[in-house]
């Protein structure tokens, strides 16, 4: 498996073609869309492993 690895240059081609398609006035929309939607991720997994410890524990005391 190969890993991806960014440079410098890169990462500022990357950011420029951003900039292009969808315009100065979009990027804060879609950064705070992206940001919900990595927090409702994380929000998600927690409540997996809390689940799951809650089970743990309930064996435990039986």
């Amino acid at each position: 498996m190969k890993l991806l690895f960014l440079g410098t240059w890169e990462i500022i081609v990357i950011v420029l073609v951003v900039l292009l398609l969808f315009g100065g006035k979009k990027i804060p929309e879609l950064m705070k869309g992206l940001g919900k939607g990595v927090k409702s991720f994380k929000d998600g997994v927690n409540g997996i492993e809390n689940e799951k410890n809650e089970k743990e524990e309930m064996k435990n005391e039986k």
